[in-house]
């Protein structure tokens, strides 16, 4: 018994160790937020929060040092850190101005160099002069709420917060007057962790290096920092015209099924999804795994397309796999959160594939109709057909081929939609206006020129 129970301590302190070990290795994740705040930094921001979040982290460090930017892109930083599960730490290094502070505001903790200040968030327009009177009014109105709010949720004081944006605000606590209004807030390092009633006015503490501050907070684990890859600019403009390189994509998609063979559709299609999965990665939207998804659905709906036609199940389940992969991508989850996306994930995705859903439906239509009477489509088209087997083009009779409008023949080959017809028993390179013809079908001549041969496939 007593050897039963030794056993059992001895692997329940063994388990205890490891847990131990463990929960220490977790990383501590910096991330550099230098100069001005901008919507390549709100990518690069974003892509670091996930990666924290699936890489298990202890905590999450901001090292800042920025005189403030875009502030749009600050209130898109302000939702992101919000919606991450890892504690958030920012460390003001030395200068937290404008956008720089409302960003740290939304971190659960803060600490400031010695040197460090932090305030003067009021918004100005693109050359750093005041707004006009009521769109002031309004902006300041509006992020007045949302860093109150940010504020609140991380434990500060909504009124220190305001007054960083709002020059009118006076901050009280207590019989003590903080600041009185008249002019915006800044916040000194020895300012910033004064304490009244117990309890600093905003920063945690003094911090004179990331080391000193995992000191002070207690953080044990590794540090990993994460830096930008100079692609969040490219990421920014992927993500923005998304509709645009999916319809490219899907109607180079189309043109390839359509003049099988040609490469050049493909190949296009190729580098517009394959822009369009590398942007989303790296503006932090999605991992790679959604892609793979969209490749097994790919390689369904050809082989329903080209391997066994006619089963449908294999292609409806590639073309839902690939839909879903790209409504997936373009969708913002944190690890997190749900699995399941709320109402709100799913609009901007949704509204992307439906606009180039709908467009590339219209394109191709258009291009089905025009496209085959081209020179291009026949060069393309016919110049690749032209080298497999007999053709009547070489017939000296004064005219490129005997067939006349109307002739009824049988395809010989697939035309997708060029290909081969045995007309009274000579081959000739045909091609239809835009759809599949499976070979054995009749098929009658409905335009001739030159040595493009038009037909229909017979009812």
């Amino acid at each position: 018994m007593k050897s039963g129970l030794s056993i059992f301590r001895a692997v329940s302190l063994s388990l205890i160790l490891i847990a131990t070990t463990w929960a220490a290795a977790a990383d501590v994740v910096v991330i550099p937020l230098r100069g001005e705040v901008s919507e390549a930094q709100f990518f690069f921001l974003r892509r670091a929060l996930k990666n924290a979040e699936q890489g298990k982290a202890d905590a999450v460090l901001i090292d800042m040092d920025t005189y403030g930017g875009e502030v749009t892109s600050a209130v898109r930083m302000i939702d992101a850190l919000s919606k991450t599960g890892v504690p958030t730490f920012t460390y003001i290094n030395t200068n937290a101005a404008s956008a720089g502070a409302l960003v740290a505001l939304a971190t659960r903790h803060i600490y400031i160099a010695p040197t460090g200040a932090i305030g003067a968030a009021a918004p100005v327009n693109s050359n750093g002069e005041d707004l006009q009177e009521t769109m002031k009014d309004k902006t300041v109105s509006y992020l007045s709420g949302r860093i109150r709010s940010a504020a609140e949720r991380n434990g500060y004081n909504p009124d220190i917060a305001e007054a960083f944006i709002n020059k009118t605000k006076e901050v009280k606590i207590g019989d003590t007057v903080v600041h009185p209004k008249g002019s915006l807030l800044t916040f000194s390092a020895q300012e910033a962790v004064k304490k009244i009633g117990g309890k600093p006015l905003l920063a945690e503490g003094i911090a004179s290096s990331i080391d000193d501050l995992l000191a002070q907070a207690k953080l044990r684990g590794p540090v990993r920092k994460i830096e930008p890859t100079g692609f969040e600019r490219l990421a920014f403009w992927i993500t923005e015209f998304a509709p645009v390189i999916l319809l490219l994509g899907i109607v180079g998609a189309y043109l390839e099924v359509k003049m099988h063979g040609t490469f050049i559709p493909g190949a296009v299609a190729g580098i517009c999804f394959l822009l369009f999965f590398f942007g989303h990665y790296v503006a932090g939207l999605a991992g790679w795994e959604v892609a793979v998804v969209f490749l097994l659905g790919l390689a369904l709906l050809l082989g329903e397309l080209l391997v066994h036609p006619g089963t449908i199940i294999p292609g409806l389940l590639g073309a839902l796999m690939m839909m879903g992969s790209l409504i997936w991508t373009m969708m913002d989850r944190y690890p997190s959160q749900p699995f399941l996306p709320t109402s709100a994930m799913l609009v901007r995705p949704m509204l992307n594939l439906g606009v180039a859903v709908v467009a590339s439906a219209a394109v191709i239509v258009i291009l089905g109709k025009y496209l085959p009477r081209t020179p291009l489509f026949s060069w393309i088209v016919l110049g690749k057909s032209n080298a497999q087997g007999p053709s009547l083009s070489s017939h000296s009779s004064g005219s490129p081929t005997r067939v006349r409008v109307g002739e009824q023949g049988i395809a010989t080959s697939v035309l997708r939609p060029s290909g081969k017809a045995q007309f009274d028993g000579e081959v000739v390179d045909v091609i239809t206006q835009g759809g599949f013809v499976e070979p054995g079908k009749n098929v009658r001549v409905v335009e001739i020129e030159g040595a493009r041969v038009v037909v229909e496939e017979m009812a």
